[in-house]
């Protein structure tokens, strides 16, 4: 490596379209490095990186001491609650997230996950199969029109899964505590101030905050005994954000009806994991914000991210910490 060049890392399960953005960047040196890097080997690495792109890799004030040229962290993806952020701030480097890039899939999926526990997708597939055409009456399914589906979180992603509902004639309610009540009305959603009674009015529940001290725990025992017996949850969020064991208990008693779960608090969710025994839950391993058009299009803005912070040109509105660019 020349002495001018500057030194990023990007996980080897970034999409070409983001390397193909550093075409013609004959100042900037990509190295690749495994997505399940062991922390002693990520930190010999960073030694001379200016910018590191991170996938699944968490991110310490640990690997932070191990890079001092360090400019600039990235997510690919949103999400960030595996990255020391207090860390990167007291050492004013800036924390990147891929902006909208997923919201649309996460949302999507959100929507799927609500409509295959809604119409039992998974038990009318498996009756086919199995010669059991007539038992298809043993569990009639629900429509979603004219329900109030609950949406926890009224960001990139929460904002759009509330416009799928309101397509499909759904009563739409939103608590999140940083949004404005006229910014939610606006959305054409009712916004809700109190999550308990909320709770208590939805047949679906759709979780799409961030996982911060404040949400760890968030929907837990108390809360789940709250929800109508016919209701459904769906988590897309982060694991952790809904007590597993209490969901667990909540299920089996039907305390509620179904639950649909992309994340788990420990991943990969373990084989013999008890929510993965039970008939009214479908789970997907975190794959909601991955689609073939969004992993371009976060690998695209992940690049363009670190760029614009070396470029001296930073994209303000993908910084989680933006006080560390004032």
């Amino acid at each position: 490596m020349t002495t001018n060049r500057k030194k990023i890392l990007l996980p080897n399960n970034l999409a070409r379209a983001g390397w193909d953005q550093l075409q013609g960047r004959d100042d900037i040196e990509a190295v690749s490095f495994s997505n399940t890097i062991k922390p002693e080997e990520l930190r010999a690495a960073l030694g001379d990186a200016v910018g590191i792109a991170l996938s699944a890799t968490p991110f310490t004030a640990a690997e932070l001491d191990a890079a001092p040229k360090l400019e600039v962290v990235a997510r690919v993806g949103v999400g960030y609650d595996a990255v020391e952020v207090p860390a990167l701030t007291r050492r004013r480097v800036p924390l990147f997230v891929s902006g909208t890039a997923n919201s649309v899939s996460v949302a999507e999926k959100a929507m799927f996950l609500m409509l295959t526990l809604a119409k039992r997708g998974a038990m009318m597939d498996a009756l086919v199969r199995e010669g059991r055409w007539w038992d298809k009456f043993k569990d009639v399914p629900v429509d979603l029109w004219q329900k109030t589906v609950l949406v926890v979180g009224f960001g990139r992603i929460g904002t759009r899964t509330a416009k799928r509902c309101l397509g499909m004639e759904m009563k739409v309610v939103v608590y999140d505590p940083y949004v404005s009540a006229d910014a939610i009305r606006a959305a054409g959603c009712e916004p809700a101030s109190d999550l308990d009674a909320a709770l208590a009015r939805a047949d679906f529940v759709t979780i799409h905050c961030p996982k911060t001290k404040e949400t760890v725990g968030l929907i837990n025992a108390a809360r789940l005994q709250r929800m109508k017996p016919t209701a459904i949850l769906v988590n897309t969020a982060r694991g952790g954000i809904v007590d597993e064991p209490a969901l667990e208990a909540a299920l089996k008693t039907g305390q509620i009806a179904g639950a649909g779960i992309d994340v788990f608090a420990k991943e990969p969710a373990a084989v013999d994991h008890p929510l993965l025994k039970l008939p009214n839950v479908v789970v997907a391993p975190h794959v909601a914000g991955v689609t073939v058009e969004s992993r371009d299009r976060m690998a695209i803005t992940t690049v363009q991210n670190i760029l614009s912070m070396l470029d001296g040109k930073p994209i303000r509105e993908n910084v989680i910490n933006k006080e560390v660019l004032d």
